[in-house]
């Protein structure tokens, strides 16, 4: 093991043990206004008026009248209203706020104003969806010529759907006007500048009059990544006009409800074979937006990036639409839309490779792309893909390929058993050109005359260790003992942009910058003297340049690689799986610390079983989302898979600090392809095409086996 990776005790762990840490909850109430949302109760519908009861002295209500700068929420498209505007588009649309000193007081103020709507016909499917926000489309090959000589064509849909991130911690931000004339805003975040760039808007004012603090937050997972940004803004207009602060928590309830959550999605593949193998693939993905744009966009853009999977396919076509409907939009989630498109591909292998009469194992590894090979928008694997290996480690670990064949027979009695398998990659870092372009990450290092030295950087802790592993790599560099290194939550009034915590981008990018820059300062040091350095990203010399508009290039810089297997039990009478074992081999490059890396392997191979089996989440023929309560929206546990092993396969890659590539979300995303072509051998071989799939959806399947 390298001397970085050796374990050590998280600098956040003890305040989090001792209950020591503030949460955005648990600052003092004295002075501090309680906000409540007023919320739509269509899917769609013009708001005609709303009557407030008579306000006592010190509460208020907050709309978008009040909004003094623009009533758009900075995101990507910037549809997002701060306040509803004329018409609502989902249901749980906030179209208020209440606040006042007294919850019970703002409450009863909440449950007496009366809204009058005109109801409007809502889009609720995603089949017959025909706003669309985004449209990409590339393709590379003769893809007339395959399919014109193609032995076979095969053609299937599959659907995947909402995932909730169910943090700890809900959704919750305070904003507090300043004597200087500021607004401080502070909560539970993923993305500082994210939040101060759409408070700047929303309020009409400069840089330099708002600030952002991200406080400790409960986890994340892609959930507070755009979401803080639109609750920022809505207590920000609120502390504003009451001049005083304003916090917003939500319950659960709330927060499961209108929050934002997974994209649906309906993955169409066309799919020719000659002389056993793939000569192309015609894809054509949907994902559903949910009634804003949010950050449709770039989740859209990782999905069809990888909608072919690991395997190279000389003759692509893929088509990949973000469309509205009128439900909750759609946001973050860790994967970012690679879990959608990986689950299908995988599945298509498995259908053909069985159709053919070949092994699924077998025909994966025949299609395998390798080192050198293009990748799907014309770039390059630049850097050795070690699959092969991280197959024969899972093999070993669980004895796949004797298993994989045993199951594959005929089975009989109550309880029956199959396994499978998933290979993917998570590209590292932000898509495209974003990194180089839009980003231009800084970070700085700030050594003060007693010798310690504080890292400055926008990124946060969610719980992935950053608190730890940022100051583990100074302190590496400059000789000096860990708790001489320290970094606090990110205010941007101290620190600079270094970029969103996203796209496992922290480490890999912000990490290597702090790196550079712990030289630089080793080269200069003083003792007795204060000072600063900094670091400013610059884009590899070997990235072949990408372009969105042609989805041509190297849409990452590198790849994490990993391989999945699932084993399961079937009781045919409750349709209930028992998951045997899950084995996994993840290579993240170099950990910087071991232990952290692997609890988020197993954190998040956990998180994709569940995506795959339990999580199941849907909204009615209104609109709205039907789970609210952890009662029937479950998510697994350790009880749950109780023999989970977890590996790391080590291929450095030399730009990353250490050797080290983006960690947190590559374990999530191949667990729905394994589990459910194991769910397909425990039920006598049949094609399945969705994920999750229930203990309901496996009594159906054998209800019909029974017929």
């Amino acid at each position: 093991m390298e001397k970085i990776s050796q374990p050590v005790v998280k600098k956040d762990h003890q305040p989090k043990m001792t209950g020591r840490a503030l949460y955005v909850g648990d600052y003092p109430s004295e002075g501090v206004l309680t906000g409540k949302m007023l919320r739509s109760r269509y899917a769609r519908a013009k708001v005609l008026d709303v009557k407030v009861p008579p306000l006592p002295e010190g509460y208020f209500y907050v709309d978008r009248n009040d909004v003094p700068g623009d009533n758009n929420v900075n995101i990507v498209m910037d549809d997002t209203p701060v306040y509803a505007r004329e018409t609502v588009e989902y249901i749980g649309e906030p179209i208020g706020m209440v606040v006042g000193p007294d919850e019970k007081e703002v409450n009863r103020i909440w449950s007496e104003i009366e809204v009058s709507y005109e109801e409007l016909e809502p889009m609720l499917d995603l089949r017959k969806a025909d706003t669309v926000f985004f449209d990409y489309e590339y393709g590379k090959g003769d893809m007339e010529k395959a399919f014109a000589e193609a032995d076979k064509i095969y053609e299937e849909e599959f659907t995947t759907g909402y995932q909730d991130q169910t943090y700890l911690e809900t959704q919750g931000m305070m904003a507090q006007p300043e004597p200087d004339g500021r607004m401080f805003v502070h909560g539970s975040m993923q993305c500082a500048y994210y939040v101060h760039g759409a408070v700047m808007r929303a309020l009409g004012c400069g840089p330099d009059e708002v600030h952002i603090l991200q406080d400790v937050t409960g986890g994340g997972f892609g959930g507070k990544e755009a979401f803080p940004s639109i609750l920022g803004c809505q207590v920000a207009v609120a502390a504003k006009k009451a001049n005083a602060p304003v916090r917003c928590v939500f319950d659960r309830r709330e927060d499961l409800e209108f929050t934002s959550k997974r994209h649906p999605s309906l993955c169409t593949y066309k799919v020719a074979v000659k002389d056993g193998k793939i000569t192309a693939m015609d894809i054509d993905v949907k994902f559903n937006g949910g009634a804003y744009t949010t950050l449709s966009a770039v989740v859209l853009q990782r999905g069809i990036i990888c909608a072919n999977g690991i395997y190279n396919i000389e003759n692509l076509h893929v088509r990949g639409r973000a469309l509205k409907t009128n439900t909750t939009p759609s946001g973050a989630y860790r994967g970012f839309g690679a879990p959608q498109t990986f689950f299908a591909v995988e599945m298509m292998m498995d259908h053909i490779s069985r159709d053919l009469g070949v092994d699924s194992l077998e025909f994966k590894e025949a299609h395998l792309v390798k080192q050198g090979d293009a990748t799907s928008t014309s770039g390059k694997y630049h850097f050795p893909v070690p699959i092969p290996a991280m197959i024969d480690e899972v093999d070993k670990a669980c004895d796949f390929r004797r298993k994989h064949k045993e199951y594959a027979k005929p089975q009989t009695g109550r309880y029956r058993r199959g396994i499978g398998m998933s290979m993917y990659f998570h590209g590292a870092g932000f898509t495209g050109s974003g990194e180089r372009d839009i980003i231009k990450a800084v970070a700085k290092l700030h050594k003060y005359p007693d010798g310690t030295v504080e890292v400055l950087a926008s990124n946060g802790e969610i719980g992935q260790g950053l608190r730890t592993t940022f100051p583990k790599i100074v302190a590496h560099e400059l000789n000096l003992p860990l708790e001489k290194v320290y970094y606090n939550h990110p205010d941007t009034a101290r620190v600079p942009d270094s970029g969103p915590t996203v796209a496992s981008r922290s480490l890999m990018t912000v990490g290597e910058l702090l790196r550079r820059a712990a030289i630089k300062l080793r080269g200069i040091w003083k003792d007795g003297e204060d000072q600063i350095v900094e670091e400013h990203f610059k884009e590899p010399d070997f990235v072949i340049p990408f372009y969105l508009d042609k989805f041509q290039g190297d849409a990452y810089p590198t790849y994490a690689w990993a391989v999945n297997a699932i084993e399961v039990e079937l009781d045919t009478f409750t349709g209930i799986s028992k998951i045997l074992g899950a084995y996994g081999s993840f290579d993240v490059g170099t950990p910087i610390d071991y232990n952290i890396v692997m609890g988020q392997m197993e954190g998040g191979f956990l998180q994709g079983i569940g995506y795959a089996s339990i999580e199941k989440m849907d909204y009615d023929n209104r609109g709205r989302i039907r789970n609210n309560s952890f009662s029937d929206y479950l998510i697994p546990t350790m009880k749950d898979v109780p023999n989970l092993k977890c590996m790391l396969h080590v291929e450095k890659y030399p730009d990353g600090p250490y050797g080290a590539k983006g960690a947190g979300e590559l374990p999530l995303v191949g667990a729905p392809g394994a589990y459910v072509e194991a769910m397909e051998q425990a039920l006598g071989g049949v094609k399945l095409n969705h994920a999750p799939f229930t203990a309901e959806d496996a009594l159906a399947v054998l209800a019909k086996e029974a017929e």
